[in-house]
């Protein structure tokens, strides 16, 4: 539901705790509607700041260590996961978010020789007119970086870090494969080797996408809220969520 969706962000979070005070107030509860406007500013203002910002995406990605081609162990399939590509049937060629770097490494690691296929996972949103699937639009990008057509295995329905996992493990089951590394942004790496995991499948999880770098800075402008650091954090709030959400249903 879209609800569900903007609660699943610090910003929907905190319009919904100061509606909530404002509510409230024409109630003739002027306390209480004041202590949820302020919790609300403050829990906004939180997740705005930089320094914060990088505490909650450090948490998720200190979890995995950024690995050279060469200490990455060899394996029969490379799974990338989908979630970088855009494209509309007006465009000639496709668009890439900076998650691309989960096809980038994908594809260093075939040229490396760390896996003879590689299997690309990525539907395409319904609703959103003809245009190519993320796994078609990323086989595109990824022959430009030299990876051969016929090295690639897509699967071109999923929409979600479950659906990638439940589609993957069946086109597993139909292969002789028996190890893969599992590439994705180190941000979402934990809620999908959980997923996949869950599946009865045993990844080598390969994060990429790093987003945080040890800093000791602790300027003042760290403290003060932008738009940026709101927009970094809210992907490390989402995957918070998407993780709890995916253990209440049992999928992880």
């Amino acid at each position: 539901m879209a609800w569900l969706e903007v609660m699943a962000y610090p910003l929907g979070t905190a319009l919904a705790l100061m509606g909530a005070g404002a509510v409230i107030g024409l109630f003739g509860r002027p306390r209480f509607a004041m202590l949820l406007a302020v919790v609300g500013f403050a829990w906004l203002w939180a997740w705005s700041t930089p320094i914060f910002s990088d505490f909650v995406r450090a948490s998720l990605e200190q979890r995995y260590g950024e690995l050279p081609v060469d200490a990455v162990p060899r394996a029969d399939v490379i799974v990338v996961l989908g979630g970088a590509m855009q494209h509309d049937a007006d465009q000639p060629y496709p668009g890439v978010s900076s998650a691309a770097d989960r096809y980038w490494h994908a594809a260093r690691l075939f040229n490396a020789g760390r896996a003879d296929r590689i299997i690309v996972s990525g539907g395409r949103t319904p609703g959103r007119g003809p245009g190519l699937t993320e796994a078609v639009a990323a086989a595109l990008f990824m022959g430009d970086l030299g990876v051969p057509a016929g090295a690639l295995w897509l699967e071109t329905e999923a929409l979600t870090t479950r659906e990638n996992a439940v589609n993957v493990a069946f086109m597993l089951s139909e292969r002789p494969v028996r190890s893969f590394l599992l590439v994705t942004s180190a941000l979402h790496m934990r809620r999908a080797e959980a997923a996949f995991r869950a599946v009865g499948l045993d990844p080598i999880p390969v994060a990429t996408d790093f987003e945080v770098r040890p800093s000791s800075s602790y300027r003042l402008k760290r403290w003060l809220p932008s738009a940026a650091a709101l927009a970094a954090s809210s992907r490390a709030f989402h995957e918070y969520v998407g993780y709890w959400y995916y253990r209440a249903r049992g999928w992880i």
